[in-house]
């Protein structure tokens, strides 16, 4: 695994679920705002369908403020939801085209993604929601910058897209001055975490782990691991 050095001054997240940056990326969004670059979130959906003791209809407004309050503690005031079914989210032309919508609407050089492979390695099967969404993702990059996909407003060229938690990372993100503070985001998703019960990602000081983990191989106090995209 290569260490990256990249200096992204806007930056979109494209995930499915509120938690989804929280596990890893925030990380480097947390360093990536610290040094002055403007990141925004893009969620699919509410997340209703993730707690199993709290009806959706309770959930989506709990998890979206958890959301808002895990990216307010990393300098991120703008969080979009696209309002598509949580859990049911289909790879789709409409995913794409309002995917492809905010990337030109945000304009970032980079778009930070999360796993959308089949597993996240060998037995551990990766959820629908998540590979819907990122495969939509990387498609509606390329339909950006194509005036004549989806006309109508200005295209957009976006330079790369790092996907974070893929099984298939070739690079690595210096991320040790945002680890403290992704640990901070993922703690507001409180509802979330309780309901996770035992299971270790139940704890937030899960990231540090892996995160160190990754660090050491590539002679870091901490990185983030990714699958990188050029356009």
């Amino acid at each position: 695994m290569e260490l990256l050095e990249v200096a992204p001054e806007r930056v979109l997240a494209v995930v499915a679920h509120p938690d989804d940056i929280e596990y890893g990326a925030a990380a480097a969004v947390a360093q990536w705002s610290a040094n002055g670059a403007d990141c925004r979130y893009l969620l699919a959906t509410r997340g209703e369908a993730g707690i199993d003791a709290i009806d959706p209809a309770a959930a989506a407004p709990l998890r979206e403020a958890e959301q808002r309050a895990g990216a307010a503690v990393l300098g991120v005031d703008v969080v979009e939801f696209l309002d598509y079914p949580d859990g049911v989210i289909e790879y789709s032309i409409a995913l794409r085209r309002d995917i492809s919508e905010a990337i030109r609407r945000h304009q970032p050089d980079t778009v930070l993604l999360f796993n959308h492979r089949e597993s996240w390695g060998p037995g551990a099967r990766n959820s629908a929601d998540h590979q819907a969404v990122g495969r939509a993702a990387l498609d509606a990059i390329a339909d950006a910058g194509n005036r004549w996909i989806f006309p109508g407003t200005e295209p957009h060229s976006v330079k790369r897209a790092f996907v974070a938690g893929s099984p298939q990372s070739t690079h690595a993100i210096d991320v040790s001055g945002g680890v403290d503070l992704a640990v901070a985001s993922l703690s507001e998703h409180r509802a979330y975490l309780e309901g996770l019960g035992e299971h270790p990602m139940a704890d937030p000081e899960f990231l540090r782990g892996f995160l160190e983990q990754t660090g050491f191989a590539v002679g870091v106090p901490a990185a983030l691991a990714v699958e990188v995209w050029n356009f």
